[in-house]
């Protein structure tokens, strides 16, 4: 692992394959560390010719974590929003966007694949909107555009995905018992729930980092992100919406409006995939994300 200075913070990052090849930048999702892009995942992609870069986002694993600033309050936000007010949260989507340009540069990285999911895809969509001349190809994974009328996470999946779990310090197996419930729960049921895999991959990020704070903060900077159609219409690059047709957190339509609002983007349903990268479709997703970079159609 190596830290990076970038936009004025510290990004914790690895890369795998050689340094002289097509970069292709990987952003994770909400709350989560780098290392959910699996290592053999990486080392695949690498294996095809590029040089794959994976970073933990601010607020989350390894880089800065902003635990100065308050906890947002989620009440006065939404009332905020309500109003047409811009509420003020301690960064937005924006900021994250201008990080992983930072990472970039202190790379010595002219351009770059982007690659983001969840999201790391409205990441990845800011990057190739605003940033058009540091991005090759977008790959936008179970992410969405902002779109206030598209469908929410199912009622049960929020209230999962908002239940504060025990401290792992204190208690690591009721943690992990909240933790794996969800999972299990946005997982999707064209493959088993792998649950040792699950839990050895939480247990990696507790020993990286814990901090549930850092998630809030994320979570606030993507309730005030808006709507990015008007942006998207924009991008230029060469682009793959994927998204699985069982994701209860992010519905499918979203990654369908995702796909309508970007011109020439190119659509990839994964049949029985949930809000999550099971291993089992690792080498289809390859393929498709080295088919945009290279121009060609998806298989």
């Amino acid at each position: 692992m190596n830290i990076a200075k970038a936009n004025g913070i510290e990004l914790a990052w690895d890369s795998f394959g050689h340094a002289d090849t097509e970069p292709v930048l990987l952003i994770s999702g909400l709350g989560t560390q780098m290392i959910r892009w699996s290592a053999p995942l990486c080392k695949a992609l690498a294996a095809r010719g590029y040089r794959v870069i994976r970073f933990d986002n601010r607020d989350a694993g390894r880089s800065t974590h902003f635990s100065a600033s308050a906890a947002p309050d989620f009440g006065a936000l939404a009332t905020a929003l309500m109003a047409g007010r811009r509420p003020d949260v301690p960064y937005r989507l924006d900021d994250m966007a201008a990080d992983a340009i930072g990472l970039l540069d202190a790379l010595g990285i002219a351009r770059a694949h982007v690659v983001g999911r969840s999201m790391g895809g409205m990441i990845a969509q800011v990057l190739a909107s605003d940033h058009a001349d540091r991005v090759l190809s977008l790959t936008s994974i179970m992410s969405s555009t902002g779109n206030p009328a598209l469908p929410q996470a199912e009622p049960d999946v929020m209230a999962m995905m908002m239940r504060p779990a025990p401290d792992p310090v204190i208690d690591r197996e009721g943690f992990l018992a909240v933790r794996l419930a969800f999972a299990r729960r946005i997982a999707g049921m064209g493959y088993p729930f792998d649950e040792e895999a699950h839990r050895a991959i939480l247990l990696d990020e507790i020993r990286r980092c814990y901090d549930p704070g850092g998630t809030l903060r994320q979570i606030a900077a993507m309730a005030v992100a808006g709507d990015r159609r008007a942006r998207l219409a924009n991008v230029t690059v060469p682009t793959l919406v994927i998204h699985g047709t069982d994701d209860p957190l992010i519905p499918p339509l979203c990654g369908q409006d995702t796909v309508r609002s970007i011109p020439n983007a190119v659509y990839l349903p994964i049949d029985g995939m949930g809000h999550d990268l099971p291993r089992e479709f690792e080498g289809r997703i390859i393929d498709a994300i080295c088919s945009v970079m290279t121009g060609r159609s998806c298989p």
